[in-house]
């Protein structure tokens, strides 16, 4: 096999790099291309994690593909096919919708695989969002980021098992550590966040909406002030929309329920594995099926207890009653039993629990796993071996004859 089919050049589409999930997975992604020694790019509306993707050796491509209009699509179609002819791109990787639609128009007329991952839980509550939604279920290859998106795919849009492939997000263990954590980070949130000295604290993450569940979490915090008057607080961290009226609905219901003082609005935070290391429980009570959930996977990373909502891919990614507890989408009562329980175990109890937590995402969700898996997607369309060389197995693949 040619040298320069060895070492093939990735192009990766999104709609902007921004600081979500899929931003975070695109550079993880381009920076596993070139450690195997391929070329990486990006297109992508420009975003804060640009210098980030420079840093790991990847090109970004600014190209606005976020609009949803048919027109942009084609127009953009064109300009994606135009960069796969000059930039001697060998297979495409798109993670939305509307830069899905683009590349699937770029890449039909020529003889370049297209790779698709669903992220997300896309409504289909109008007619032609299902057809929208299905350039997603397209690719030559087709990723699913949990068992509960891949049921999806199978049932509704009739991707098999020649095409389908399951492989979860992963968590960044050399950020999420408890050791490497200073203790100087810790007490700078916990003085940002007026935490009491010695209460322990009850962490809600997510972006402060109806679904997250955050109503049910103040309802179930007058239940668990019934069960367990202690020294603790609840920090809800996560961007807050000023122009929503639910932050005010939530502290309105928390006042009438004489909880407002144990409650903390963080707003977005830029230390997540510090917030984490602060919690002693981390909550994830969601009203809707989650298609990930990375948040609950960093928690178990940082060794703390999860509670969160027993549906979609949370039941995955959380050993029940091993390194947290599932409980019923909604169901006040058995989340401050839930919360109550964590509250009161022992030390030795959650010190077992914290290892079983952290031991747990090593073996199933460190990105280093997520990235070999996708080169590996790769590697079936291409017939190369990158996940060999990502993952040390350079000297098989040299016996081989591939390079």
């Amino acid at each position: 096999m040619a040298a320069e089919t060895f070492f093939p050049t990735i192009l990766q589409v999104l709609p902007a790099l921004g600081t979500g999930g899929i931003e975070r997975g695109t550079v993880e992604i381009a920076q596993a291309i070139v450690r195997a020694g391929g070329r990486a790019l990006v297109a992508s509306h420009p975003g804060v994690l640009v210098p980030r993707l420079a840093q790991v050796g990847a090109v970004h491509i600014p190209l606005d593909l976020r609009s949803k209009a048919p027109l942009a699509i084609v127009r953009n179609g064109r300009l994606l096919r135009q960069v796969i002819r000059e930039e001697g791109v060998d297979l495409v990787h798109a993670r939305s919708r509307a830069p899905a639609w683009a590349a699937w128009r770029a890449v039909r007329r020529l003889d370049v695989p297209l790779v698709t991952t669903w992220h997300g839980v896309h409504k289909e509550n109008f007619p032609g969002k299902k057809r929208y939604n299905s350039v997603l279920a397209r690719g030559d290859r087709v990723i699913a980021i949990s068992e509960y998106i891949a049921g999806r795919l199978r049932a509704d849009y009739g991707v098999g098992a020649e095409r389908l492939r399951v492989i979860p997000r992963g968590a960044d263990l050399a950020q999420f550590d408890p050791g490497r954590v200073s203790g100087a980070r810790v007490l700078a949130l916990a003085e940002a966040w007026a935490v009491p000295e010695g209460a322990r604290v009850i962490m809600l993450p997510g972006r402060l909406t109806a679904w997250k569940g955050q109503m049910v979490m103040v309802e179930a915090l007058a239940r668990l002030q019934a069960l367990e008057g202690g020294n603790w607080v609840c920090v809800m961290v996560g961007p807050v929309d000023e122009r929503d009226k639910f932050p005010r609905q939530l502290l309105e219901r928390a006042r009438v329920l004489g909880v407002s003082e144990r409650l903390r609005f963080a707003g977005l935070c830029q230390d997540m594995p510090a917030a984490m290391a602060l919690a002693d429980v981390v909550a994830v009570p969601s009203l809707k099926p989650e298609p990930f959930g990375r948040v609950v996977v960093e928690a178990q990373a940082m060794g703390k207890p999860v509670v969160v909502a027993a549906h979609g891919a949370m039941v995955e990614t959380v050993e029940a009653d091993v390194t947290g507890l599932l409980v019923p989408p909604g169901d006040v009562g058995a989340l401050a039993e839930a919360l109550w329980r964590v509250l009161a175990a022992p030390g030795e109890a959650l010190d077992v629990l914290a290892g079983a937590a952290r031991a747990h995402v090593e073996a199933l969700y460190a990105t280093p796993i997520m990235q070999g898996a996708t080169l590996g997607v790769y590697d079936e369309l291409l017939g190369t071996g990158m996940r060999d060389v990502f993952e040390g197995r350079v000297v098989d693949v040299l016996e081989k004859g591939l390079v």
